[in-house]
């Protein structure tokens, strides 16, 4: 009597266990996450970062299991991805990278990690785009005028970047050699803190993103002189591009994705990657990017793997062509 006891207590056992794997394998598909997933954010809080505070709310929902946003800053976002090159490959160390993640690889010769090798492509998230914008006190309305100003009084205006690795900087540095104007750097913290100094007239340009500069320039706080895109923003349509005003072939595109440290297998990436394109696909999501100047761009690993490669020899071929080597 009492071994039938022990069985049917072994066999109840058992069939609990079952079903409460499969309904963690019903939640999370192979079988992840299970425990909390670290979004590094190679940059300071503010600007970008939202964006991976959104998708990572999202997925936190959808997963039951927390995407916790690391934020590690500094040297144009080469720390922060150097953390994720030398994380392990389980999955539960991920990098929110931007465009700043190309850049890097092309202006800097030696990192601590290869941009190609280490990283395993997950998804793109976002697109954000850009806007040339000056302070008030500027003279110029136009691109046109703006380059006339530039060309009457060189190294007299200053641009807000955010630092060597960021699309910021890039954007303006092309925009000096394909107009032949000398226009001098300065280094802040963030897209929070840059546009916080063009505001206050500490700089007078930056290229900066359409979405938290979009408020200042409708409040007239900011003027817009123009788009790096290949076409007018769907937010501010009657805005022309760089190209139009100009510089026929500028073109400058900020993006956002995730990658996960070399070694990562087909099936975390897969997963992860399911997750993202359904949370894209969330009308809230969706919703919230609009608001904020984004617009979704889910991909395949293999797609945002190629925009990744496809990238770097581009901005590599552009600082070549600029007469800027490597540092």
């Amino acid at each position: 009597m009492r071994l039938m006891a022990a069985r049917a207590l072994l066999c109840f056992s058992a069939c609990s266990t079952w079903h409460v794997l499969a309904a963690e394998n019903k939640a999370h598909p192979g079988g992840y996450p299970t425990r909390p997933v670290r979004f590094v954010v190679p940059f300071p809080p503010g600007g970008g970062d939202t964006v991976a505070r959104i998708i990572g709310y999202k997925l936190t929902e959808a997963t039951g299991q927390q995407f916790v946003i690391d934020n590690r800053p500094g040297a144009g976002s080469t720390i922060g991805t150097a953390v994720v090159a030398n994380a392990a490959s389980d999955g539960y160390t991920t990098l929110f990278a931007t465009s700043a993640f190309a850049i890097s690889a092309a202006i800097y010769r030696k990192l601590p990690y290869d941009s190609v090798r280490d990283f395993a492509p997950v998804a793109s998230i976002a697109s954000a785009p850009l806007l040339l914008v000056a302070n008030p006190s500027v003279r110029a309305t136009t691109v046109k005028e703006l380059i006339a100003l530039a060309k009457a009084n060189p190294n007299t205006l200053n641009y807000a970047s955010n630092g060597s690795g960021s699309i910021t900087f890039l954007a303006a540095e092309l925009l000096k050699s394909m107009a032949g104007v000398q226009i001098t750097e300065v280094t802040y913290k963030g897209a929070g803190a840059s546009i916080a100094a063009l505001l206050a007239g500490e700089v007078q340009l930056m290229v900066a993103p359409l979405g938290p500069a979009l408020p200042h320039v409708k409040s007239g706080k900011l003027k817009a002189l123009g788009t790096p895109s290949a076409q007018r923003s769907a937010m501010f349509p009657e805005l022309p591009t760089i190209g139009e005003s100009g510089l026929p072939g500028y073109e400058a595109v900020n993006w956002y994705g995730v990658l996960m440290p070399r070694g990562a297998s087909q099936q975390l990436v897969s997963v992860l990657n399911q997750h993202i394109i359904a949370s894209l696909e969330a009308p809230d999501v969706r919703g919230r990017f609009a608001q904020l100047g984004y617009e979704a761009a889910p991909s395949s690993p293999e797609q945002f793997g190629k925009q990744v490669r496809e990238e770097i020899k581009q901005w590599r071929q552009l600082i070549k062509d600029a007469g800027g080597p490597q540092s």
